[in-house]
């Protein structure tokens, strides 16, 4: 019989949150159309960026296309992705791509803020289900539910989380569990490399 961790560890697969979440976007990345992939304006990049932005949250969302009324939020969302990959000043960095097209130009931009996305949203989706999973435990079962996940997956952790008592994978298990899915689909991808 499947115990409650079993239930959470099979709702987290990466197949049914990583993999998915990363399939929405892939199909919204291949769907937007953009008249050029060259751009010189600033004000028209950020336009395309945005609209992108929304294009994609509306894929993962499976909602209806819809305009954003808050175009400044999008863009510092878009900014922040630019910044991650390219650094402190990576909106202007990328930019500079779409202008020149160098580095996939314009593409590459968009492909950058396509995986920031799809990594922040497949990592909430899996944070709110261990979230219900781990406010629905007693504080006994909160202690065999990492006593479990030990026994099962301890093997596949790093000897330094659990070294000992496994205190630092106690202390930490949320966070162990939203790591779990990476470490899965890691440990898929060995075979097929």
């Amino acid at each position: 019989m499947k115990t409650k961790l079993d239930r959470l560890l099979e709702s987290i697969d990466p197949a049914l949150t990583l993999d998915q979440v990363s399939a929405r976007v892939d199909e919204a990345l291949n769907s937007f159309q953009v008249e050029s992939g060259i751009m010189e304006d600033w004000g028209e990049f950020r336009i395309v960026l945005t609209g992108f932005y929304r294009h994609v949250e509306n894929a993962i969302l499976k909602i209806p296309s819809f305009r954003s009324s808050y175009p400044d939020i999008d863009w510092g969302r878009c900014r922040q992705a630019l910044i991650k990959r390219y650094g402190a000043n990576g909106e202007k960095a990328a930019f500079e791509m779409a202008r020149t097209g160098t580095e996939q130009g314009l593409y590459g931009d968009l492909k950058t803020i396509a995986r920031r996305m799809a990594d922040d949203y497949a990592g909430n989706e899996i944070s709110a289900r261990i979230s219900n999973f781990w406010e629905s435990l007693s504080t006994d079962e909160k202690l065999a539910a990492s006593q479990e996940y030990l026994d099962k997956y301890g093997h596949l952790l790093p000897s330094e989380l659990t070294s000992g008592s496994a205190a630092r994978v106690r202390a930490n298990f949320l966070q162990v569990l939203k790591e779990h899915p990476r470490m899965m689909e890691r440990l898929r991808g060995i075979g097929r490399e």
